[in-house]
């Protein structure tokens, strides 16, 4: 009953963060506005008045600022997030037709980016060994360098000098190796970090002296007892990184020349089409409260204590 009375209060304090993000990008939709007949039909385009009213009419800003606003929270919660001023699309599918891209490239690099973490943790936690040296000197590297270095570092040997990789996506399995390197040597440089830092810790505390009395192995204590201390980071991180990738990937996937949530940002925010990045800042604020909910749930999996304290 706790889990369920928790996990609702925390699917009722999502939806008010998403309607606090709905009424967030309208304050600033009024503060500049955008002119759909400017972007449907350009700066130098003779538009007749008639004309030019009968679209604002067709998008509603004809309407007082308090109809507008209304009728704008009532199609979002019907998930109904407008339509592209210059696509002339639905922003729900504009934004389905590109993400299936962004979500597999976001869920590699993480994943990836989670493996190297918890074997780098495993081999170097509570060890001062030259590996450990040279994994902290490869973490600070990766969290110091910019996403688009990486990338552009990563294209010039292994695309344009050894050939082994295409320059830009061509839809196979290939392709996706160089961008989902780039993002996560990004992810694993403070994920590594802090779950060593985790498990270092669990390392010094009693219990692992008691499971070394017992006589069990040193790979299975880290293994089975410390590692557990360091997931609940792992986790905080992980979830946090995933919903940033997939709104802050415009520089992988333009470098790359994947299609993605990045690419119809940057094209948006260039063409000035409100209707969709309004969107995807909505569709984005959507999957962080998801994620957060999710991780809560992930918390009492890892870590009993919390489920005892739920009871």
């Amino acid at each position: 009953m706790h889990i369920a009375r928790e996990l609702f209060i925390r699917i009722l304090a999502g939806a008010a963060v998403l309607w606090a993000a709905a009424s967030l990008a309208f304050a600033i939709l009024q503060l500049f506005p955008s002119d759909p007949v400017q972007v449907i039909y350009g700066a130098d385009s003779s538009v007749t008045p008639e004309l030019r009213d009968a679209i604002r009419a067709d998008f509603g800003l004809d309407q007082p600022v308090l109809v507008q606003y209304q009728r704008f929270v009532t199609r979002i919660a019907q998930g109904d997030l407008g339509i592209s001023y210059q696509q002339r699309r639905t922003v729900t599918s504009i934004i389905g037709s590109e993400i299936g891209s962004t979500l597999t490239l976001a869920s590699l690099a993480v994943l990836a980016a989670v493996v190297m973490a918890f074997l780098a943790s495993l081999l170097t936690a509570g060890r001062k060994s030259w590996l450990r040296r040279v994994l902290s000197s490869f973490e600070l590297l990766s969290v110091s360098t910019p996403v688009l270095w990486v990338g552009i570092l990563l294209l010039t040997f292994f695309s344009f000098q050894w050939q082994l990789f295409p320059v830009v996506a061509d839809g196979g399995w290939r392709s996706l190796v160089l961008p989902v390197a780039t993002l996560a040597v990004a992810v694993f440089g403070s994920l590594s970090q802090v779950m060593r830092e985790e498990m270092d810790r669990a390392l010094e505390q009693p219990f692992i002296l008691t499971a070394r009395t017992r006589g069990l192995s040193e790979w299975a204590i880290r293994w089975r007892h410390a590692l557990g201390h360091a997931l609940i980071p792992a986790i905080t991180i992980s979830t946090e990184t995933f919903g940033g990738l997939l709104a802050g990937s415009i520089v992988t996937e333009q470098v790359f020349g994947r299609p993605g949530l990045g690419r119809i940002t940057l094209e948006a925010i260039t063409n000035h089409d409100i209707p969709v990045v309004m969107g995807i800042v909505l569709f984005v604020a959507f999957v962080f409260v998801v994620l957060n909910i999710l991780a809560d749930l992930l918390y009492r999996l890892v870590d009993p204590r919390l489920r005892v304290s739920t009871r």
